[in-house]
């Protein structure tokens, strides 16, 4: 997204060129990279890198985007000695030394390529593309500073981003734990020995039934079947259901009413036998084959089984008792959930222990939602700061205690002078045909 930075909004000690008056884009065919990678080469576009590689060794680090595909418009710089190919494009600058590498992958970042992107089937970009960008050109020296600047500033943004994608994967070991301490008895000092060892089947008022899996439809229905990612993530999540016809009267077990565990009876072994307790309106969905359902009856809180379900020990139980042949999904079958272990406290105790239990979620969810908010600031934080970079905030300062490096010889438009210059002496000379004598 462009940062309008180009404009009234730059120093006035800035020029402003455009791009192709400081590098040259280049894009060279692809060719076979195996060897290369075999001999230790840096091939970008192979095992998951961006950018391109060349059929000559490329000696210095350069800008490349990459210019084709879903990724278009991403930047990259290169490792020294590195091979380009043609699904990216290097931006050759010459003289290396009057354009800082470093500034220009920050220039470009800040700005964003996406209104240089052609083509929707294959999105591209082009040199002819490029040619009408422009980018900011502060003195050489204040380059350096300003991209010395953003290093630190960007680097302690992606610290705190790190520490706070950390946080869903500590809260997940969080909440693990919850579940642990409430079905062995550590969430509220109960005592286990008082305990009853019943089995899943005791404790539901019918044994666990595997649903219906119609073809879905086109037009709306008053079925809607749920997907497997209703409950994969073992809390029920709303509006994951394909419209299906069938065939059924207001009693049919298909139903699904408020109160009701479902058991994903087929999946990844790291999915199989994960559950979701269900407390929306009664009749809003249908279940499908893929799950089973299960009716808690009055020696259970529906929610005490479903901590019990979502254990690590009923986890283990059903991944080892899980079936399947090569190629197909693990399935556990109705007997496997029936007969699943459960200890199971006084309904008192178990009234406390959800009680507990939950408590605690909430505070994990509060925790999770200020992480969430906190980590989109700072993804917008890259952003401003990098603005403020280039509307020449970062070094106002620095401008008025060095005006000697930013003015005569050492001013923008000089360097520009300078690199224009540099830029056509480098040119080669265009060859000519010598005419044959007596022509």
């Amino acid at each position: 997204m462009s940062l309008g930075y180009i404009g009234d909004s730059l120093p006035s000690e800035w020029s402003k060129p455009l791009l192709i008056e400081l590098v040259t884009p280049k894009q060279w065919k692809t060719i076979p990279t195996k060897k290369l990678i075999d001999e230790g080469y840096v091939v970008y576009g192979a095992n998951g890198k961006i950018g391109f590689y060349d059929s000559y060794t490329h000696p210095n680090p350069t800008v490349m985007i990459t210019c084709r595909g879903a990724t278009c418009g991403n930047l990259h710089i290169s490792e020294p000695f590195s091979y380009i190919n043609g699904n990216a494009m290097a931006l050759d600058h010459h003289p290396t030394n009057l354009v800082g590498l470093k500034f220009l992958y920050y220039a470009l970042a800040a700005r964003g390529l996406e209104d240089t992107i052609s083509g929707s089937a294959q999105p591209q970009i082009t040199g002819k593309g490029l040619s009408g960008v422009r980018v900011p050109l502060p003195p050489i020296a204040e380059q350096k500073v300003i991209a010395d600047k953003l290093d630190t500033l960007l680097a302690q943004v992606e610290n705190t981003k790190a520490r706070l994608e950390r946080i869903p994967q500590i809260l997940k070991r969080f909440r693990q734990s919850i579940i642990a301490a409430a079905t062995n008895g550590d969430l509220g000092g109960f005592g286990v020995d008082s305990w009853e060892s019943v089995k899943l089947v005791d404790v539901v008022k019918e044994k666990p039934r595997n649903g219906k899996s119609p073809k879905g439809v086109d037009q709306e229905t008053v079925f809607k079947n749920l997907t497997l990612s209703a409950t994969t993530s073992g809390k029920f999540k709303e509006n994951c259901f394909k419209y299906v016809e069938l065939d059924i009267d207001h009693s049919s077990y298909l139903w699904v009413m408020n109160g009701d565990i479902l058991i994903q009876r087929a999946n990844t072994l790291e999915y199989v036998g994960v559950s979701a307790l269900y407390e929306g309106p009664d009749r809003r969905y249908v279940y499908p084959d893929l799950m089973m359902k299960c009716t808690p009856n009055e020696r259970v809180l529906g929610k005490f089984l479903h901590l019990s379900l979502l254990s690590e020990k009923s986890r283990k139980y059903f991944r080892d008792n899980a079936t399947g042949t090569a190629g197909n999904m693990p399935k556990i079958n109705q007997k496997t959930v029936s007969d699943l272990n459960i200890s199971l406290p006084s309904i008192q105790e178990q009234i406390e222990i959800v009680r507990r239990a939950e408590q605690l979620f909430s505070y994990a969810d509060t925790i999770e939602k200020q992480a969430n908010n906190a980590l989109a600031r700072v993804e917008h934080l890259t952003q401003s700061i990098l603005a403020k970079a280039f509307r020449g905030e970062l070094t106002q300062q620095w401008r008025v205690e060095n005006p000697d490096l930013i003015s005569g010889d050492n001013s923008a438009q000089a360097l520009l002078e300078r690199i224009q210059a540099e830029r056509a002496a480098a040119k080669p000379a265009k060859r000519t045909r010598k005419k044959k004598a007596g022509a």
